[in-house]
């Protein structure tokens, strides 16, 4: 059985019963909030493992609470849109998000995105340190550093780092990074791997400049080179 605590964040009240149904059901304890005023102060202090996050919100909307959230946590937010164009505003404005789903959604479909972002951020740790040069990624602790310099990465990000840098040189597609990231493969998501990729290379130039060390490999996909 699951375990874990997911805050919905819906307007909706009919939609938030159906998720908070659901994710009960799968064993997960599940809370409420609908207007976006309050989302900030309640992550700050109870802690959700997993927030679903609606974009259109009374009060703050989930664009603005998503970019406020990744300024003081890595917490996992999967957004939720009634719109297939937002989907590009949400990977596009770089705010860190995990995954996303469309309204109208399957609820099952709902629970199957939470367990797949959770078990990698909820698994036990492999007392691990993967290093390449000057970054440094420690799979116990759950921080990676570049030149000493710690990072705030999202559990994405740390995914797609760990599995770039266990096998230096390795050319990685995109459906590998995705099969990586998520747990399950999901038609639309490879652009969204192209962002994170992105948000990753600019994080680790901020210490690292001059060397990039995500390469991309036309037609293919990407690979770590170390610097030298």
């Amino acid at each position: 059985m699951a375990t874990g605590h997911i805050l919905i964040v819906e307007d909706e009240e009919e939609i938030a019963d159906l998720l908070r149904d659901y994710l009960s059901n799968a064993g997960y304890t599940a809370s409420w909030l609908e207007n976006g005023d309050a989302v900030v102060p309640y992550v700050k202090k109870n802690t959700p493992n997993l927030i679903l996050l609606d974009i259109l919100l009374p009060g703050t909307d989930g664009i603005e609470i998503c970019r406020e959230i990744r300024k003081f946590s890595s917490i996992p937010i999967i957004m939720v849109t009634a719109k297939v164009e937002e989907i590009d505003r949400i990977i596009g404005l770089e705010l860190g998000a995990d995954d996303y789903v469309c309204k109208p959604f399957s609820p099952k479909e709902v629970v199957s995105r939470v367990k797949a972002v959770l078990r990698r951020c909820l698994s036990e740790p492999s007392e691990k340190v993967l290093r390449a040069g000057p970054v440094r990624l420690n799979e116990d602790t759950y921080q990676v550093t570049v030149n000493d310099n710690e990072l705030n990465l999202t559990p994405s990000e740390f995914a797609i780092l760990r599995a770039l840098l266990a096998h230096p040189g390795r050319v990685f597609s995109r459906a590998h990074l995705i099969n990586r990231v998520q747990g399950y493969d999901f038609e639309g998501y490879e652009r969204t791997i192209d962002f994170h990729i992105k948000n990753l290379r600019k994080k680790v130039s901020e210490y690292l400049p001059n060397h990039d060390i995500i390469r991309s490999v036309y037609g293919v996909g990407y690979k770590l080179v170390p610097p030298e």
